[in-house]
């Protein structure tokens, strides 16, 4: 029977994926094993990550191609896209719809600095005045409003 497609990454599958996304190119199984146990305890095994990034290939999250004898694996979607339709996806289900309850609950959880809320009006007034700008009512992509690290 096929596994059925789920477009939404798993924790592990998450984990994997920022990997992915912080290096230009693709990387083997070995390369994203090394990143992986850098500090992990206990190691991973290489066939946890090979199975964990077989299974990303056959969902569409990551694409697989054939280099000499390995595969090399790269993120199928960019990191907004993936993060966006994850974040969405959550929206929808544990909010219903409501960004306001999920800005609520994520300042409640995380205990946000004086500096990160400092940055986080910074991206409110940028995002009204993009809306104001461009006449529209929400919905606007936050790809060009990143939080400073």
């Amino acid at each position: 029977m096929a596994r059925p497609r789920v477009e939404q990454p798993t924790p592990a599958e998450l984990e994997l994926l920022k990997i992915l996304w912080g290096r230009d190119g693709s990387w083997t199984v070995r390369d994203v094993l090394e990143v992986v146990n850098h500090d992990a305890d206990p190691p991973r095994a290489y066939t946890t990550v090979m199975s964990l990034l077989t299974v990303m290939a056959e969902k569409g999250l990551v694409r697989r191609v054939l280099h000499g004898r390995a595969f090399a694996y790269e993120p199928a979607e960019p990191r907004e896209r993936t993060l966006g339709s994850l974040l969405g996806e959550t929206l929808g289900r544990a909010f219903d719809g409501s960004a306001s309850l999920l800005v609520a609950h994520l300042l409640e959880q995380s205990g946000p600095s004086a500096e990160e809320l400092d940055r986080i009006r910074s991206l409110l007034d940028g995002y009204q005045d993009r809306l104001a700008d461009h006449g529209r009512k929400g919905g606007h992509s936050c790809t060009d409003s990143h939080p400073a690290k």
